[in-house]
């Protein structure tokens, strides 16, 4: 029988999970129970599992005969129509163990894309995960379509003929070149977005996949955005201005969550969403300190950082949904590996006051202490700085005024363009607020 794969999605079809790892035991049981949340989250019913672990894969398969045997009487005594896997698979091995088992396959990378093409809710957000599915399904056209063997052509086209599979691919060269048009026009506009807002101080919050970032994002700006326990609910990046008290403010933007393992090509499809972090002055890691794996998840994050080439930005930890640890004697750990940070729950607001605090001293200890002189009748700068800074002084004659301030460097091109002339620079205090290792 040849099996017949006209779709990727996963809506309520029977599953069961193949745990295939090399890791040790503990994170295999961890990466086990996230597949289980992935294929929840893709609209499948898990109706049983399969683990084992190889110190190697076997090439044909990735978990060697006797379990596919095992794993094909299993699927056919849960009646399950679909198996997912827990690790990549190469084109041949899922057809191998598609052709041993008679069932479908899909592995890590396809059941990601899958989530993600079920939540792109934008056409940019739809563009970059249509590119990374075709990037990922170009090498594995042969067990997708059923349509290989015929020959296109007919009366006045006769000769070579040119394969089905040719014209796929063809077709698809050409849809990705196009995507990949779109996707550097989106990065090329959110580069002029990032510039525009040159002189505003910027924020953005990363962190694994349901760390809690847009219930934090909402706590702190009141932006509404869509907040559900589910991974992957935010694929589009959102910006809003976020008050810090004391008349002072940032602009604050939400990222799609990572995940262990994410794919190479995702990433590089989402590369204009995460614009916003390559630019911010501070990103704030969001962790579910609740999670087991809280440390191996920040880890994750820390190297899709690394691949973004923000792994060097200054960094502050959040340590998230503290209102569901019981026990907390794992925190010294996460605090002593990725810095002390702020414990908070964005769920009941316990902390917040604190993370805003934290925000206010990294601006004051990255910002310069300057006076300007204007002229006493010219309000646009004193507004101004109540916007961007802080006042430190004021003082004012009948044709003059005299303010000192503190504000970051990039706003002191701003308020020379406004008329004030700016004296008295003091460089930016070192500061040791956030640690990295």
């Amino acid at each position: 029988m040849e099996l017949k794969r006209t779709k990727l999605a996963v809506a309520r079809e029977r599953a069961v999970l193949v745990g295939a790892s090399t890791e040790e035991a503990a994170l295999a049981g961890e990466s086990l129970d996230e597949i289980r949340r992935l294929a929840e989250t893709a609209g499948a019913q898990v109706v049983g599992t399969l683990t084992q672990h190889r110190s190697a894969a076997d090439p044909a398969t990735r978990i060697g005969r006797g379990k596919v045997e095992e794993l094909a009487a299993l699927c056919r005594e849960l009646q399950a129509d679909l198996i997912i896997m827990d690790v990549d698979l190469s084109p041949g091995q899922v057809r191998n163990i598609e052709k041993a088992t008679d069932r479908k396959v899909v592995d890590r990378t396809e059941m990601i894309l899958d989530i993600f093409a079920q939540g792109a809710r934008t056409s940019e957000a739809g563009d970059q995960v249509e590119l990374a599915q075709l990037e990922y399904a170009f090498p594995r056209l042969k067990r997708m379509w059923t349509h290989l063997g015929r020959i296109e052509g007919g009366i006045g086209m006769r000769g070579p003929g040119e394969r089905q599979l040719e014209t796929d691919r063809r077709l698809i060269r050409k849809r990705i070149q196009a995507l990949k048009g779109r996707i550097r026009a989106n990065l090329e506009r959110r580069a002029r977005e990032v510039e525009a807002r040159a002189e505003e101080v910027t924020v953005c919050l990363v962190g694994y996949t349901n760390a809690g970032k847009s219930t934090l994002m909402n706590a702190l700006t009141g932006a509404g955005v869509k907040a559900e326990d589910k991974l992957f609910s935010t694929l589009d990046t959102r910006t809003r201005v976020c008050g810090l008290g004391e008349g002072r403010r940032i602009l604050l933007s939400d990222t799609v969550g990572f995940i262990r393992h994410l794919p190479h090509h995702l990433v590089a499809s989402f590369r204009a969403t995460l614009e916003e972090a390559r630019h911010a002055d501070l990103l704030l890691h969001v962790v579910d300190a609740s999670a087991p794996s809280a440390e191996h998840q920040m880890d994750a994050v820390m190297e899709v950082l690394r691949e973004l080439q923000c792994a060097e930005h200054s960094i502050l930890s959040v340590y998230n949904k503290m209102d569901l640890v019981a026990d907390e004697s794992h925190l010294p750990l996460l605090r002593r590996k990725f810095g002390d940070g702020v414990a908070l729950s964005a769920r009941t607001g316990r902390g917040l006051d604190d993370l805003r605090a934290r925000i206010r001293d990294f601006l004051d200890r990255n910002s310069l202490t300057v006076t300007l002189e204007f002229p006493a009748s010219d309000g646009r700068i004193p507004a101004y700085v109540a916007e961007h800074g802080e006042t430190l002084s004021a003082d004012y004659t009948d044709t003059h005024g005299r303010l000192r301030v503190r504000m970051p460097p990039r706003c002191l091109g701003v308020v020379r363009k406004l008329g004030a002339k700016v004296s008295r620079l003091r460089p930016p205090a070192e500061t040791d607020l956030l640690r990295r290792e």
